[in-house]
């Protein structure tokens, strides 16, 4: 299995991982939004290979953090699909882990997700408002809004409201 930076080529068996992964048309819309902001930058979208087959993708984008009027650049989590006959093989883990990295390469201090709070724990995400996180944007009970520090100190040193990418308003 290969993990590398989503292309161009990518893009119809993304999609197709996306509609057998959610069954919708939402995390679609979404991939397409984002792809088309020149904010977005490409290298955090990420795909896994294996035998020339597109077997999982992951997405970060831009995020804000209000902290009481000082905004933070941060990033958030999302979509994460793997082909369901590749799960509970570590595919989502190596995701997340190579997306963390080029995250906090970027100089991302934080990311932020809505998840499964069983599965996204064990790779370094906690409950967000626990943290004097909070999010307006959307509805969301506390065990699916999360976290995970990317810098060290930023979950100490930063608080305030949370903001998903304008690509994600309509949806959910």
């Amino acid at each position: 299995m290969m993990i590398r930076t989503e292309n161009k080529g990518d893009i119809e068996s993304v999609h197709q991982l996306l509609l057998r992964s959610f069954g919708g048309q939402q995390e679609i819309i979404l991939m397409e939004r984002l792809r088309k902001d020149p904010e977005i930058d490409p290298e955090l979208s990420i795909v896994a290979e294996d035998d020339g087959i597109v077997i999982g993708h992951i997405m970060f984008s831009p995020a804000t953090l209000d902290d009481g009027g000082t905004m933070h650049k941060v990033a958030a989590l999302g979509p994460l699909a793997v082909l369901p006959e590749y799960q509970r093989r570590g595919v989502g883990r190596q995701l997340i882990a190579e997306g963390k990295k080029r995250c906090g390469a970027h100089g991302y201090p934080l990311v932020f997700l809505f998840g499964h709070k069983d599965y996204y724990p064990r790779f370094g995400f906690v409950q967000a408002r626990a943290h004097g996180f909070e999010i307006n944007q959307f509805t969301v009970p506390d065990e699916v809004f999360m976290v995970a520090e990317l810098q060290r100190g930023a979950l100490e040193s930063m608080q305030g409201e949370f903001r998903f990418h304008s690509a994600f308003e309509g949806l959910g």
